[in-house]
């Protein structure tokens, strides 16, 4: 760490010193003791990595050009070489862009010094690796070489000496490189020429060769032999960077610009917009809610992977007639909400959760925003399922291999690149990958490319987006905004209003010109069949559906004053007709439990079942006129009877008749709902406070003050209440407190304090009586007392 950097740090203001953690809040995890100490924790490989992975590519790329150059550098050279580097066009831009860059690098600790003197924080350079795809310097990629080979190199190039760093002086002069790809094959120049804009390594066989330039023949030995390519590995080699830079003309970046690329795309009509994804997002919490319902009465089973069968999902998606990967994210969606879960038994189920029966009661609005806060924060990607992982083993929905650490990230920096678009942009997939290689460019990658495709087709599917385009609910979802209303109220009056009534037909069924409301679709679903969805849904009764509500415990009276007050239209003869005589007939035969038994008041309709072939296999015995016996259960005999066209109703022990109806199971307890919030910053006491702290235990370390001895007297005592309320005025106030503490062993001593912060059960505070600080718990402290 180096001894400029902490004092730079130390001569920082409160002021920047509190910029600095808030954008960088690892760095006061926990508080450190003084300045030296934050200057280590700031110069950290780690830390360095963390915060240089959200700087966007033109900041990035300063950062490297001070990393390539010698330090300290001027603020005009750097803009200078900066200028460089721009694409055409961009000149008007730099100098106000680059005066802001540089004064961000210096709030994230990253470059310090003034404008005359900049450098790059210790540490930088060792992070980054490949500057601007550069290799390292001559020093370092011939540090192996012994000196009998660097005699060699240098004196084949023109030069005097045995070590690595004469051979560097040498490639470090313009003319002698010059002079040297001069003197190389056009095959040889060629393959620097590939190496020159990085990556600046590359692979052939036996690269550690001891080649001299009279006998090199090829074109990799005319390199090898001059020093232009440098031999890391039995079969690497590596461009040094003085070599780069006289390849590249002195530039260190190509095609340079200070403001992300555009987002280019359509235009569409907000409102069109709005409406569109409004409609989705109906559409969505529907679905969510019908599989729910049918995995209540019919839970497909978990398999010993973890996941959901590839057969349940197909069923799921016929269901909801989707398409499979619309069917996964739906049930990962549902997943992920705690809507849904594993019945925790080793052959278990997955079934909808306690939860469930909470959010299907709320408003269509709010239950959305449940749905698309989990999809945005999840770290589950629904996207891959039907993949296969690096075993060749395939992705199944529910599988825990989904889980991505970076997906939340993603979807939220994807969704907040369309928010900031112009109003109604449609922007196409290639402009968000691009402009997302601009503002995350140590992120790319292949992997990262996927999740932004899976983002956009997702939110399109949930409701986010709107033809493609963010609207107003879906801009609410994402942290950091400062909304009068919630996602849920932009969303509600732009929802379907679902409708309580259906047109009934004559050709017996039901035709539901819009959504339904829950209750009614619920009973439809019980009566009456789904024949066909889409704008209106179409629902066909006849005789087993009418059957199904006759057995849920409906009569007919029931049914047809159900049907008259949901009917926009007087309800069809045929459907009156059906219901009726299917109640009429219904549960004229009693089936109960001999094995089983048939009883019927009218005995002529018991001797057709005992003359119907169809009832051998029943094994039926007439008991009395009235009462026919089975050797078979019940629940066969009324399927059979069923079968033959009759219309038995089951009967209990004690003479009633069982009311059956699909039973309707949860998980026990509730779910562990595993998401990936995104962090919105610390509270600003919470930095002022640690900067106090810092301050505060920075002055201590350089004094060297000795402790100050306890107070005297009785260890202050107070309710636990006062105590917290007293800490946190000394919090704001910055001031000193008296305190009792126990120790381990449950002794009571006295502390000066000069508390920082409160979290998680532990308070920081600078500790006067032992000149350091510390943490300590809460639960500990037996009292507060102000200072005398």
């Amino acid at each position: 760490m180096s001894t400029e950097f902490t004092e730079w740090l130390r001569g920082r203001s409160d002021d920047q010193l509190r910029a600095l953690v808030a954008v960088r809040p690892e760095l006061i995890t926990p508080v450190p003791a003084h300045l030296e100490g934050l200057a280590g924790r700031a110069s950290s490989p780690s830390a360095i990595g963390r915060v240089l992975d959200r700087l966007d590519l033109f900041t990035l790329s300063v950062i490297e050009t001070l990393a390539v150059l010698p330090s300290p550098l001027a603020y005009r050279t750097l803009r200078s070489q900066t200028a460089r580097a721009l694409r055409a066009g961009a000149e008007p831009a730099l100098p106000a862009a680059l005066k802001e860059t540089v004064e961000r690098l210096r709030t994230l600790a990253l470059v310090y010094g003034p404008d005359k003197a900049l450098a790059p924080a210790p540490g930088v350079r060792e992070v980054l690796e490949a500057p601007a795809g550069l290799g390292p310097p001559a020093t370092e990629v011939f540090r192996h070489h012994p000196a009998e080979r660097l005699a060699e190199l240098v004196h084949d190039i023109g030069g005097d000496g045995a070590t690595k760093e004469a051979l560097a002086d040498l490639l470090g002069d313009p003319e002698v490189v010059g002079r040297l790809i001069q003197d190389v094959s056009p095959q040889a120049r060629s393959a620097l020429n590939e190496l020159a804009w990085g990556p600046a390594s590359g692979r052939v066989p036996n690269a550690r060769r001891e080649v001299r330039t009279a006998t090199a023949q090829s074109p990799i030995e005319q390199l090898l032999s001059r020093a232009l390519l440098g031999a890391t590995g039995e079969e690497t080699v590596v461009l040094p960077r003085e070599v780069g830079l006289f390849l590249r003309g002195g530039r260190i970046h190509q095609d340079l610009s200070p403001v992300p690329p555009a987002l280019d795309g359509t235009v569409r009509d907000q409102g069109l917009a709005g409406r569109t994804a409004a409609g989705q997002a109906f559409t969505f919490t529907r679905a969510v809610e019908e599989l729910c319902e049918r995995w209540s009465v019919d839970p497909p089973g978990v398999l010993r992977s973890g996941g959901l069968a590839v057969r349940d999902l197909k069923r799921a998606a016929v269901l909801l007639d989707v398409p499979e990967w619309v069917a996964g994210l739906i049930v990962e969606v549902a997943h992920a909400a705690g809507l849904v879960a594993a019945s925790g038994a080793v052959d278990g189920d997955w079934l909808p959760t306690p939860a469930y029966d909470g959010w299907r009661v709320k408003g269509t609005e709010d239950r959305w925003t449940v749905l698309a806060t989990t999809w945005l924060t999840m770290d589950r990607v629904p996207g891959v399922i039907g993949e296969r992982d690096e075993r060749d083993r395939l992705l199944n929905a529910l599988h825990p291999d989904l889980r991505r650490s970076a997906a939340a990230e993603v979807r939220t920096t994807t969704l907040g690149m369309l928010a900031v678009a112009g109003p109604g942009l449609a922007p196409t997939s290639e402009s968000v990958r691009e402009r997302l290689a601009w503002e995350q460019p140590r992120r790319r990658g292949g992997h990262r490319d996927q999740l932004v495709e899976f983002t956009l087709r997702e939110a399109e599917q949930i409701g986010v987006t709107g033809l493609g385009a963010i609207v107003d609910h879906g801009r609410a979802l994402l942290p950091g905004g400062d909304r009068a209303l919630s996602a849920g109220q932009i969303l509600a009056p732009l929802l379907p209003e679902p409708l309580d009534h259906v047109l009934l037909q004559a050709d017996l069924t039901a035709v539901a010109p819009g959504p339904l409301t829950s209750d009614l679709r619920r009973w439809l679903g019980l009566a009456a069949e789904v024949e066909s969805t889409g704008g209106a849904t179409v629902y066909r009764f006849d005789e087993r559906s009418i059957r199904r509500a006759l057995d849920a415990g409906q009569s007919a009276d029931e049914m047809l004053a159900m049907l008259e007050r949901h009917s926009a239209t007087p309800v069809p003869q045929p459907l009156s007709y059906l219901v009726t005589d299917v109640a009429r007939r219904h549960g004229r035969m009693r089936v109960g439990t001999a094995s089983a038994y048939v009883r019927c008041d009218d005995p002529s309709l018991l001797d057709e079942v005992m003359a119907d072939r169809r009832a051998l296999p029943l094994r039926l015995r007439r008991l009395a006129p009235t009462v026919i016996a089975s050797k078979t259960s019940r629940p066969t005999l009324v399927d059979s009877l069923r079968a033959m066209g009759y219309a038995p109703a089951a009967e209990s022990l004690d003479g009633d008749v069982i009311i059956t109806q699909l039973d309707v199971r949860r998980t026990d307890g509730q779910p562990i709902i595993r998401s990936s919030a995104t962090f919105n910053g610390l509270e600003a006491e919470v930095v002022a406070a640690a900067v106090r702290a810092v301050r505060a235990g920075d002055a201590a370390y350089q004094a060297r003050r000795a402790p100050v001895d306890a107070p005297s007297g009785q260890v202050p005592r107070s309710p636990a209440t006062a105590t917290i309320v007293a800490l946190r005025e000394a919090i704001r106030q910055g001031s000193q407190v008296w305190i009792g503490y126990l120790d381990s062993q449950g002794n009571a001593t006295s502390r000066i304090l000069e508390p920082a912060r409160m979290e998680g059960g532990y308070l920081t505070a600078y500790d006067e009586t032992r000149a350091a600080v510390h943490r300590f718990a809460l639960h500990r402290i037996t009292g507060i007392a102000d200072i005398n």
